[in-house]
C-alpha cells in the first residue's frame, strides 16, 4: 500500500487556496519531496483497482511538476520568455522530457497524463485535479488523493472549477459560454461523456441554463506560476 501521508503533509503545509509557497517548500522539503517520490517507485500499477491507480497518478503528476519547479525557482512561470517572446521549446521540454522511472519506464508528465489516465481510466474530471502549476490551471488541493476517496475529491474538483466564475461563466445576453481553454485542449474526453462541452458543463454549473445553441468562447489562459509570492 502506498502512504500518501508525507506528501499530504507538504500539501497541507505549503499550499493554500490553490497557491503553493515554493520559497518555503525549496528551502525546508525539496529533498522530503524527492525522498517521497523515491519511496513510491516499486509500485506495479497494472496490478492496482481502478481508483488506485487514478490516485497514485494524479499524486504522481502534481509532485513531479513541484519537483521541477523547485530545481528551477525563482521563476515566474513554466513557459519562460526570451525577450518577451516565449520559449516554446523549454516549455515543451517541461512536460515532454522523462522525468521519473516507475519499473523499466522512463515516464515524462504528457506519459503520465495523456499515455496512462486518459489512455486507460476514461476519467475527465482528471483535467479538474492535474495542475501544472499555472495560475489557469485548477486550484492544487491541500491534500493528497487518496484511493478511497479520489471518486468523491473529483467530484468536488470538477464542482469547484466549472463554479468558479474566472474558469467558466454564461452570459445570457449574448447566448456564449465563456469556458477555460481545457475544455477546448480536452474536447474529446468531455464530448464523449456527455455529448458536448455544454452539456458538461451544464451538469456541474449551478447558476445558469445553457441552451444547446450557445456560442462557445474559450478563455485566455494565463501561465503565471500558481506562487503565493508576487513577482514584481
Amino acid at each position: 500500500m502506498i502512504d500518501f501521508t508525507p506528501w499530504s503533509q507538504m500539501l497541507r503545509t505549503y499550499v493554500a487556496e490553490g497557491e503553493v509557497d515554493y520559497a518555503r517548500w525549496q528551502k525546508e522539503s525539496a529533498g522530503a519531496l524527492d525522498q517521497w517520490l523515491d519511496s513510491i517507485r516499486s509500485v506495479e500499477l497494472d496490478s492496482m483497482d481502478r481508483e488506485s491507480a487514478i490516485a497514485y497518478l494524479i499524486n504522481l503528476y502534481n509532485a513531479l511538476v513541484i519537483k521541477q519547479v523547485l530545481q528551477k525557482y525563482p521563476i515566474d512561470s513554466i513557459r519562460p520568455e526570451i525577450f518577451g517572446v516565449p520559449n516554446w521549446a523549454s516549455f515543451a521540454l517541461f512536460f515532454k522530457r522523462p522525468v521519473y522511472s516507475l519499473g523499466d519506464r522512463s515516464l515524462s508528465l504528457d506519459n503520465i497524463e495523456h499515455g496512462i489516465l486518459r489512455d486507460r481510466y476514461d476519467e475527465p474530471r482528471i483535467h479538474f485535479a492535474l495542475v501544472c502549476a499555472a495560475t489557469s490551471c485548477p486550484l492544487l488541493r491541500a491534500e493528497a488523493y487518496t484511493p478511497e476517496l479520489v471518486l468523491d475529491q473529483l467530484e468536488e474538483d470538477a464542482q469547484r472549477f466549472i463554479n468558479n466564475s474566472t474558469k467558466v461563466s454564461y452570459d445570457a445576453v449574448g447566448n456564449t459560454l465563456y469556458c477555460s481553454k481545457i475544455f477546448q485542449w480536452y474536447e474529446k474526453d468531455f464530448v464523449a461523456q456527455s455529448g458536448s462541452i455544454a452539456n458538461y458543463i451544464q451538469g456541474y454549473l449551478s447558476e445558469a441554463t445553457i441552451p444547446a445553441a450557445a456560442s462557445l468562447v474559450y478563455l485566455p489562459y494565463s501561465w503565471q506560476l500558481n506562487d503565493q509570492r508576487t513577482f514584481l
